[in-house]
């Protein structure tokens, strides 16, 4: 519920707050004093755009905070999903705008966006007008209110679930069925590219060997060369390498007596002299197991030609790309192959979805059926209480393809006479009719779940007297079960209320101001006194003010 509303620098306001209270209250004032502006100012909070040209005249921006208690509507979900803050009992909302056009929004501090503002706003404030009543003619609100009345939450969970998992079923499908489209119209290219891939055989590593490999062959004269001189600098019987080192060490080897340190001197000549000993005999072998082959480097030389023409051929630059493409073409050839029978699955897949889907449906139309039932009789009850004592109603409901919301099109049929051709309601009804259908209607959801604070705005447009009298006996009834204010000009509606506010506007300033005050006791008189019989208060309707206030007590 709405607990209180701060607004500042808004339009004609400079500032105000209101603490709203529970149950029902009414917000009266004469035309032109700026209830609407405070209407206008609570739309802010909730997400509606924004107009520079609202903000109060040599003011740099204006602000509106709303104060709610979220405590009945398990919004923890809402909250950490968008990474804000949560408060199980309380939530800010604000709004800033500046004269440049800027926008800022908040929810507990935390900056928000319209879309965020308006989702959250939707759970805690229900602004009816008579805009509003249009909603009564559109289908899907038609089958919202049943849903609502029939507390179909679960069933629609269930159906989601199951229409999802249909439409992913569907789209797997179409998908595969492109998919073995564009391969069978590709499949004579598949094979063959695959089968040359195929046929080389190809290794990991092959291309980095054979290169090294053709290298080796293709020198093996000068490597020969090279190696037998290295063999000859290392073993040559009194210049080589391994004699000198040998020399070395024994000298050193004499001075260990005499000079400890040469120690370590010798360790290293040792290590040297025996790797190189070793390292000679290994040089000479390579250097004779080498020998020139031609016929090997003719087949490196041919082999390596197939691999870079291969490459060439696919736009590729590694003998492991070659094999990763010759891997997806026999995936897509075995997919080729099994096509038929993937196929298969896919549809029975499909055929079980849609199965659950009709299941769940079925269970969703047996339960809107019941709830149109009840509409169908309570609605009638309560709108003929509205002064249409002829009123019928029916609530039709035709089968569909499944789609989001079910397999059911509704349709709410109308005639305010006993003799009338039942029409849908945009067709037949009049405003006022409309906006006691609706009215009906929301009284009749009021005490299904936690629904948002109503705010009717003049929703008594049209009607007066006894009718405005059982209007404001609804709303009171409403009140008993959420919190509920009303906007109106009529004095029936503003003695049922638990509490009154007027607003009225200031012109003992130099611009004139809206305000906003709760009622007393007295106070109220005055001004239901003042709605019954205008701007000069007589007698009389004082004492019909006092009789509205008893009798509704």
């Amino acid at each position: 519920m709405l607990q209180t509303l701060a607004i500042s620098n808004y339009a004609l306001i400079s500032g105000l707050e209101i603490n709203f209270p529970t149950g029902f209250s009414v917000i009266t004032g004469e035309t032109g004093a700026g209830k609407s502006i405070i209407l206008g100012a609570l739309s802010l909070i909730l997400g509606q755009r924004a107009d520079a040209k609202s903000i109060k005249q040599d003011a740099e921006k204006c602000s509106v905070e709303g104060v709610f208690d979220i405590s009945s509507y398990q919004l923890e979900t809402f909250f950490k999903d968008r990474g804000l803050e949560y408060d199980p009992r309380t939530c800010i909302l604000r709004r800033e705008i500046w004269t440049s056009g800027k926008s800022r929004g908040f929810i507990n501090d935390s900056p928000a966006g319209l879309n965020d503002l308006k989702e959250l706003g939707a759970y805690l404030i229900d602004i009816h007008s008579q805009h509003q009543n249009l909603l009564l003619a559109d289908n899907q609100f038609q089958l919202q209110v049943l849903d609502v009345l029939a507390q179909n939450k679960n069933l629609q969970n269930e159906y989601q679930a199951a229409y999802k998992k249909y439409l992913s079923a569907e789209r797997q499908l179409n998908a595969l069925k492109e998919r073995i489209g564009r391969q069978q119209a590709e499949e004579e290219y598949i094979r063959f590219q695959y089968k040359q891939l195929d046929e080389a055989r190809l290794q990991t590593g092959e291309q980095t060997a054979l290169e090294e490999e053709r290298e080796t062959l293709s020198h093996v004269e000068e490597i020969k060369s090279g190696l037998y001189r290295v063999g000859q600098l290392l073993s040559a019987d009194e210049k080589g390498v391994v004699a000198t080192l040998k020399e070395a060490l024994k000298v050193a080897q004499s001075l260990q007596e005499i000079y400890p340190a040469s120690g370590e001197i010798s360790e290293r000549l040792n290590a040297a002299y025996l790797d190189m000993k070793d390292l000679a005999p290994e040089t000479d072998a390579q250097q004779e197991s080498l020998e020139f082959k031609p016929e090997r480097l003719q087949e490196v030389n041919e082999r390596l030609d197939l691999i870079y023409s291969l490459q060439h051929k696919h736009h590729l630059d590694s003998v492991e790309e070659l094999i990763e493409l010759h891997s997806r073409w026999e995936t897509q050839i075995r997919e080729i192959d099994h096509a038929g029978e993937e196929l298969e699955n896919m549809e029975k897949n499909l055929s079980q979805a849609h199965a659950q889907v009709l299941l769940q449906a079925a269970a969703l139309s047996e339960s809107r059926t019941k709830a149109a039932e009840q509409l169908e009789k309570e609605l009638v009850e309560k709108i003929a209480f509205l002064g249409m004592p002829y009123i019928r109603f029916a609530v039709e409901m035709t089968p569909k393809t499944p789609d989001a919301t079910g397999a059911d099109e509704v349709a709410y049929l109308f005639s305010a006479n006993k003799n009338s051709e039942l029409k849908p309601v945009a067709q037949t009804a009049s405003g006022g009719e409309i906006s006691r259908l609706m009215l009906g209607v929301k009284s009749l959801i009021a005490g299904t779940m936690a629904l948002p604070s109503i705010i009717f705005d003049e929703i008594d447009t049209g009607v007066s007297g006894e009718i405005a009298d059982k209007m404001g006996d609804i709303m009171r009834r409403m009140g008993s079960l959420m919190q509920v204010i009303a906007i109106t000009h009529l004095p029936q509606i503003a003695a049922k209320g638990d509490t009154q506010f007027l607003v009225y506007k200031d012109e003992n300033t130099d611009s004139a101001e809206t305000q906003i005050q709760r009622l007393s006791g007295e106070e109220r008189v005055h001004e239901i006194a003042r709605m019954l019989s205008g701007a000069t208060l007589t007698d009389a309707a004082i004492e019909n003010a006092k009789v509205l206030l008893r009798v509704n007590k």
